[in-house]
């Protein structure tokens, strides 16, 4: 079997946990492939990763950076994803432009559970993968004892490629088993071929023969090899890797550490050969890249202080060029980026990665083409918000520029939404934590120059009544010329949950004319909207039974008016009674977690409904419940803590519930007080 290196521009995404060094790695390859002459550090903000202002200031990554170089000659664009759990929706929305993931995780064995949501993306979305385990110059366990902790997250199975060399307790170098030589680490430089050393020779020919086995279940002929003990040429090895990672049948697992620049460059001549080309990844979205009609994605929206907008587009076939219209929209520069750096080009060819200046109408995972219609290419689903606060400008004068930034901060980062809540009247920003919406904020400053105050949101309280009453209400005031007189007679009554509001007319004889009955209904909403407990009132029919009208001081205002006051004196007679929102909640954890979660549930005055196998992910479980909405505002943040960070949960409205005793009373006063 022979092995065809892939040719063409691809791109290839470094994904993984949060601190497992995917923008040190980044760094590491742009320095190993000259593309940078000096590596920067996270530490010291200096890096091609991580270049906005609000990633420098955390040390983390809170957005998707491309960079660009070339390797052999052979082309690759880097997606730098971040790994943070709030910014998972960055990172899918970068592998659905990607030909491969490297996914960067640590030697530690109690860390891999986070990265089980990651592999299933990958393989939901059938994207090859290699698992680079980073930071191996501070391991201390076993390799063995790691493979089997990360093949207990990976439906795929793990193909391990290298085993460590140590000189004590340091990794030093590695045996490559497919082409069975060991390498000697060399800093600054790449490493050594030396002679297998003792410690592992003993151990090679086992890790060899489980490798070939692992590879074997997907070619017969290695297999017969294998069950005739006749001993397989390192090339049908090096072509049966190359042509099962691209089929996505396996994921092998290669060793390092960026920060020394340690099994880079075997990593980078893994991607070489094994990366497939650009061509299947457009097969596997839909797109047939033959070098035809252009067809284009949008990966990523960035809003530059100087440069405006920038589309960050995967070009899936055909060609882009500089002043070319693509969904109507004309494109204002093509830019080869290394960060937020741009390099400025004419055109892009199918499976480069590159940016497309000012396509102000525009989103993020919309498909372009120069001419209109045509089939929308599948976008990363948008994650279920889990976390809010409200937002308002410190300075009122800004309350206008507000919700023009908003709009484009959710433009630059879907995963965020804001709605103005029709009961509480506040302006509320969703997302996937509160670090999140501190990232949001900041850019609100740093970009829009627009300082806002948050806090946690109100709960949109209600209030309904337990009983009936009949209120007779008047309004009269005599001025100058014409007075206001209008009288009404009316019965309230609670209506089931959700029965809304209710208005009966059954007034007979004229008592109260027809032109004025629409302005007693209207005066009986109004009181409604908050009762004698301060809240609007749900669930209330109110009947008009009688009434006195003259004929000269009568009017519409004059029965709203006496309405109102049917019904201020009326409802405080009616038992009314505090109503708390109650939403229906699935809260998605390994099952080993199951019992902490219905422990979380109960604490927070949740009911348990049932749980169940989650659909399609082994070892994980569905817990569904009821919970108070008063109770959700930083559940997310308890459960990630509990499960590792991979805990998550979506919700919808579910009813309202009557809230007494000390709670409510808590409640009330809190509302007095405001």
């Amino acid at each position: 079997m022979n092995q065809t290196k892939p040719s063409g521009p691809r791109s290839v995404a470094l994904v993984g946990p949060y601190l497992s060094g995917k923008t040190t790695l980044l760094e590491s390859i742009l320095s190993v492939t000259g593309r940078i002459t000096r590596k920067g550090s996270v530490n010291d903000g200096n890096t091609v990763g991580d270049s906005s202002a609000e990633a420098r200031a955390r040390n983390m990554s809170v957005e998707v950076n491309a960079a660009t170089t070339t390797y052999l000659g052979d082309e690759f664009t880097f997606l730098d994803c971040p790994g943070s759990i709030e910014f998972l929706q960055e990172t899918h929305n970068a592998l659905i432009g990607a030909d491969a993931a490297v996914v960067v995780c640590e030697p530690d064995p109690a860390r891999v559970l986070a990265l089980a949501p990651l592999l299933k993306f990958l393989d939901d979305r059938a994207i090859p993968r290699i698992l680079f385990v980073n930071k191996m110059d501070r391991a201390t366990g076993q390799v063995g004892d790691l493979l089997e902790s990360l093949q207990s997250v990976s439906h795929k199975p793990l193909v391990l490629r290298q085993l460590p060399i140590f000189d004590g307790e340091t990794v030093t170098g590695y045996l490559d088993l497919a082409s069975e030589r060991a390498y000697r680490y060399k800093s600054g430089g790449p490493s050594e071929i030396v002679d297998i050393p003792d410690s592992v020779a003993e151990r090679k020919d086992e890790a060899r023969f489980e490798m070939l086995e692992k590879i074997a279940d997907f070619d017969d002929d290695l297999m017969e090899d294998l069950l005739e003990d006749v001993e397989p040429s390192r090339d049908h090895v090096f072509a049966d890797l190359s042509k099962e990672l691209q089929e996505g049948q396996i994921s092998p697992v290669m060793l390092g550490s960026a920060e020394a620049d340690n099994g880079v460059r075997r990593l980078l001549k893994a991607l070489r050969w094994e990366v497939p080309p650009a061509e299947r990844a457009a097969k596997r979205v839909g797109v047939e890249a033959d070098g035809g009609s252009t067809v284009a994605q949008v990966l990523k929206t960035y809003i530059t202080p100087r440069g405006g907008k920038i589309s960050l587009v995967r070009v899936w076939g055909g060609t882009v060029k500089d002043g070319m219209s693509l969904n109507g929209e004309r494109v204002s520069g093509v830019f080869r980026m290394l960060g937020l750096q741009t390099e400025k080009l004419t055109e892009a060819h199918a499976g480069q990665i590159v940016g497309l200046g000012r396509l102000e109408g525009i989103a993020t995972g919309d498909t372009l083409r120069p001419e209109k219609g045509g089939t929308e290419l599948e976008r990363a689903p948008r994650l279920p918000p889990v976390y809010s606060l409200t937002v308002a400008a410190a300075n009122r004068s800004d309350e206008v520029k507000l919700s023009s930034a908003m709009a484009k901060l959710t433009d630059e980062d879907p995963s965020l939404s804001f709605e103005q809540n029709q009961d509480t009247q506040e302006l509320v920003l969703w997302g996937q934590g509160d670090i999140h919406l501190r990232v949001a904020f900041d850019r609100l400053k740093n970009k829009y120059g627009l300082e806002v105050a948050s806090r946690k949101p109100k709960v949109p309280y209600k209030e309904a009544i337990r009983k009936s009453t009949v209120q007779h209400g008047r309004f009269k005031r005599q001025t100058g010329g014409h007075g206001q007189f209008g009288d009404v007679h009316i019965e309230i009554k609670p209506l089931p949950r959700g029965g809304g509001f209710e208005f009966i007319d059954k007034v007979v004889g004229g008592v109260v004319p027809r032109q004025y009955i629409p302005a007693v209904e209207a005066g009986a909403r109004e009181y409604l909207q908050k009762g004698p407990l301060g809240f609007p009132v749900v669930d209330v029919s109110v009947t008009l039974f009688d009434g006195q009208y003259h004929s000269v001081d009568s009017s519409e205002q004059a029965f709203k008016t006496a309405a109102r006051i049917a019904m201020s004196e009326g409802l405080p007679k009616c038992d009314p009674v505090l109503l708390e929102p109650i939403y229906h909640v699935e809260i998605m954890v390994p099952n080993e977690y199951t019992a902490k979660v219905n422990n979380l549930v109960t604490t927070r005055r949740g009911q348990i409904l049932n749980f169940e196998a989650r659909e399609d992910w082994p070892g994980w479980d569905t817990v569904s419940a009821h919970m108070p909405q008063s109770e959700m505002h930083d559940l997310i943040v308890e459960l990630r803590s509990l499960t590792l960070g991979v805990g998550t949960y979506k919700f919808e409205y579910d009813h309202l519930t009557p809230l007494t005793g000390r709670l409510a009373d808590q409640v009330l006063a809190a509302a007095a007080a405001e």
